[in-house]
């Protein structure tokens, strides 16, 4: 008497190998890949040691160019940025531990060693300030695409700067990766170094 035959069933393990394998998707290309950015500079840092880009091989890096007196715009993307780092750093302490952030100014002639030592205190303990002489700091600015520009003279003898105002994120070999959302808050801020550092 013949047996019916059986339809023969995949091992669930191999089922689920060949289920990932047909939907795996190729790693998603950081929007910053190949971008003219970055490049080494040295600046003079909070201890008034001089301070280098290459310093930070190895690590990730966040970088934001602004200045201490800034009223609003430096304070509130700085704050973001910050918070959505410690973020990071409580979900992920081993990779949080890996990102350097970085402060530099586009007001030397203000933002001293020690104003952008208090400027970074505020708002976290790793935050490196970094300032120069305005060549160094031209230099600096101008490999890392950041257009930034002396305001009038109030009748009180003060000034603003004009600056652009875009949070960077880069890599342990110094690459471009992508632009942190501060205009998102903090929580976006965490998804995307949540989604770069690894």
């Amino acid at each position: 008497m013949n047996q019916p035959v059986m339809p023969y069933k995949f091992p669930a393990v191999l089922a689920a190998l060949l289920l990932t394998a047909c939907n795996a998707q190729p790693a998603e290309e950081p929007p910053l890949a190949g971008a003219a950015l970055g490049g080494d500079f040295t600046l003079t840092g909070e201890d008034n040691s001089p301070v280098s880009w290459s310093d930070f091989d190895g690590k990730y890096r966040i970088v934001y160019f602004g200045y201490a007196f800034c009223p609003d715009v430096c304070p509130t993307d700085v704050q973001r940025a910050m918070a959505g780092l410690k973020q990071f750093e409580e979900s992920e302490p081993d990779l949080g531990a890996q990102i350097q952030p970085l402060f530099v100014t586009i007001d030397p002639e203000r933002d001293t060693p020690e104003v952008v030592a208090e400027f970074t205190d505020a708002f976290h303990p790793r935050l490196i300030g970094l300032t120069g002489s305005p060549e160094e700091v031209k230099a600096a600015a101008g490999k890392f695409a950041v257009y930034y520009a002396r305001g009038a003279d109030s009748e009180a003898g003060g000034y603003l700067m004009d600056h652009s105002n875009i949070t960077y994120l880069f890599g342990p070999a110094g690459e471009p990766i992508a632009m942190l959302p501060t205009d998102e808050g903090p929580d976006a801020v965490a998804t995307e170094l949540a989604k770069w550092v690894r």
